[in-house]
């Protein structure tokens, strides 16, 4: 569990630096809902995007069936189903915070 003092946005940014976690995972940490997660990561692109130093990185979701990438994906939320096959069966996006490139020398 993160420390409480920080508000909930503060804690997605500390929880996801430098790794990938899917907003189920993230609600689980924090004890706040999914939805709840993916309406405060919307405000997190948004502060990521100001600091020159980090980037905000997105894993796309992924078909577990026919392995369709939802790359062209610009929302935030999971995929109900595949466009391709249909299947409902799909991998959560994840989400991350890296470095920007200009700062990996």
């Amino acid at each position: 569990m993160l420390p409480s003092e920080q508000t909930p946005r503060q804690r997605i940014i500390e929880a996801i630096t430098g790794t990938r976690r899917s907003s189920y995972q993230l609600a689980q940490m924090l004890g706040i809902r999914e939805r709840q997660v993916e309406e405060h990561l919307a405000h997190v692109v948004k502060t990521v995007a100001r600091d020159k130093t980090r980037r905000f990185i997105l894993d796309p979701a992924r078909c577990q069936d026919c392995s369709f990438v939802f790359r062209d994906r610009r929302r935030l939320t999971s995929p109900s189903r595949c466009p391709h096959c249909r299947s409902e069966a799909i991998a959560s996006p994840r989400y991350g915070i890296d470095p920007s490139e200009s700062t990996r020398l």
